[in-house]
């Protein structure tokens, strides 16, 4: 089978010539050109997005890799997306981004492809350009940072900023400590170290089988790092010998393999919107209640933050991944091919584990069941997600008053207010947060709570909205309700004072209201004015899905291959 580059670069004739011409001005040899392959470095470096602000040096070792096994390799940016940055949020971006992964694909004269990633939108958009293309494509995460430290106590990314956060609003800690804490805890290269959505999508990528043994977890600064890079490298050319390509990897069992790891893990909510769209892009049947039905019962086993204490670079020398899998082989499609030519199973028969506070053996778990659940009802009848390991046990099953936030700025207009009428038994419900609504989605699911019940120790309460949060973050927090309030889902029509009631046990999420009044409130509701009038925003308007499809745009849906463009001259 010949190789897509030599469409540009074997070409005999006045296009060939200037194909090849034009790249020898960066002093490339000829023999590059004699048609070995050439393998497209995505790169998502940017120093906007501090978690990837490294992968230059990244991108190098695979440029060895490379090299050493005969290919040709060809660094190429694509969009960046950081979360602790890009307004309104990087999800609205995550598919314009992998739009330019597509494009730069299939656009390029390119036989393979690694991607390097690291913070949250960039993993899932990546791999949801590159298989849409379907070539030959291997992930390099960037790692996580070094384990924070603040006065002596490990100090994890996102996750210690929402807990100091709240003892500053309750007056439990000093301003000044809190300003202190920023650089204890962001003190190397690398994305967050909690398992929060950029840790979860790394090991998700080793899950699917997308990236070689220990991606997820090796930090972003042990010189181990850059020898998996280089090994990557090696591999991606052998791949397209191979022709390994992404649709043999990312089978249905690749995916409920990574449900059930990340289960394990105690991974971010957001996985299921990036594994929906992934396998959307694929051409995998994959549903919300798959996460349910495939993950829900399993156990934690990892005990890292936000559901546990340790952090990622605990977990690395503990094991990682392979020692995770292994505790889970029996419910692990083990025969599922993997981007080193072996199966996961294979790769993890005899994967250690060197620490079992860390890791913890399967008749000895953190929690019995730690998969997320979907939660329906007529509040949320296209469903809703929630992750019971990172909530309070005893809100699992509740009833309560509305306290309603018609919007994200209402939440913050009012929250901090002596007069707001809150108690413990209410259920916080936020509106216009979802994928049209905002637009794009946010992580503000998980609302802080008001100073007045913190100072009586109150530190969590039902709070359900149509948006995302970190996956760093905790608390009995239902998301993703769809279809979302702008979309006039039920949410839209909720007032003060309603009772809801979630029952996790039933998956029952229901506004006790009439049908009667409900309809005499839909037909009353109006949608929030539209204010955008043309860009990208106007077309992510249009045509992103519910959460409950992944959040997509919906002609992106689908593998549209690498077939060879025509010729541009």
């Amino acid at each position: 089978m010949p190789l897509r580059s030599t469409h540009w670069f074997g070409l005999q004739d006045r296009d060939g010539f200037i194909h090849r011409s034009w790249m020898k001005n960066q002093g490339f040899p000829s023999d590059l050109f004699d048609g070995r392959p050439v393998i497209g470095i995505c790169n998502t470096f940017s120093e906007l997005t501090p978690c990837n602000a490294h992968l230059r040096q990244v991108a190098d070792r695979v440029k060895r890799g490379v090299y050493e096994a005969g290919g040709f390799p060809l660094e190429f940016p694509v969009m960046s997306l950081g979360e602790t940055n890009i307004r309104p949020t990087a999800m609205l971006f995550r598919n314009l981004a992998s739009m330019d992964v597509e494009e730069s694909i299939r656009g390029n004269p390119i036989d393979g492809v690694v991607l390097l990633c690291g913070c949250d939108k960039t993993t899932p958009s990546l791999l949801m350009g590159a298989a849409s293309c379907d070539v030959p494509a291997i992930v390099v995460s960037g790692g996580p940072m070094l384990n924070g430290n603040f006065h002596g106590e490990r100090l994890g990314s996102g996750t210690g900023v929402w807990q100091m956060s709240e003892d500053v609003r309750a007056g439990k800690m000093k301003i000044a400590d809190f300003f202190e804490a920023e650089a204890c805890m962001s003190r190397s290269a690398g994305h967050c170290m909690t398992m929060g959505t950029a840790s979860t999508m790394a090991s998700m990528v080793e899950a699917l089988g997308m990236g070689l043994p220990h991606n997820a977890a090796i930090p972003a600064v042990d010189s181990r790092r850059y020898v998996l890079a280089q090994q990557a490298g090696r591999r991606i050319v052998e791949m397209v010998h191979e022709d390994l390509r992404i649709s043999r990897i990312l089978t249905r069992q690749a995916f409920e393999n990574a449900i059930r790891i990340n289960a394990a893990i105690g991974g971010s909510s957001n996985f299921v919107l990036h594994m929906l769209a992934i396998a959307g892009r694929v051409g995998v049947p994959l549903t919300l209640d798959d996460f349910d039905r495939v993950g829900h019962d399993l156990p934690l086993l990892v005990d890292i933050q936000p559901s546990g204490k340790f952090l990622m670079e605990d977990f690395y020398y503990a094991g990682g991944v392979p020692a995770v899998v292994r505790e889970l082989a029996d419910v692990i499609h083990r025969d599922a091919i993997t981007v080193n030519g072996k199966t996961i199973g294979e790769n993890t028969a005899d994967a250690p584990c060197w620490n079992r506070e860390v890791i913890h053996e399967r008749a000895n778990p953190i929690r019995e069941r730690a998969g997320l659940a979907v939660v329906r009802g007529n509040l949320a009848p296209n469903g809703a997600v929630i992750k019971p390991s990172a909530a309070t046990p005893s809100l699992l099953k509740h009833r309560g008053r509305a306290v309603v936030f018609e919007s994200i700025e209402d939440f913050k207009a009012r929250i901090d207010r002596p007069d707001l009428e809150i108690d413990e038994t209410s259920v916080m419900v936020l509106k216009g947060a979802g994928p049209k609504g905002y637009p794009g989605m946010p992580e503000v699911g998980n609302m802080p709570l008001p100073p007045k019940l913190l100072a009586r120790g109150i530190t969590d309460l039902v709070r359900i909205s149509d948006a995302r949060m970190s996956g760093t973050a905790y608390g009995t927090v239902v998301l993703h309700v769809s279809p979302e309030s702008a979309a006039g889902g039920t949410l839209a029509v909720v007032e003060n004072g309603d009772e809801i009631e979630l029952d996790i046990d039933t998956r029952k999420l229901e506004l006790r209201v009439s049908d009667d009044e409900l309809s005499r409130r839909r037909a009353a509701w109006k949608p929030a004015p539209d204010t955008w009038t043309g860009g990208y925003q106007r077309l992510y308007i249009d045509h992103v899905l519910q959460a409950d499809q992944g959040a997509d745009l919906d002609f992106l849906v689908g593998c549209r291959g690498a077939g060879i463009p025509r010729e541009s001259h």
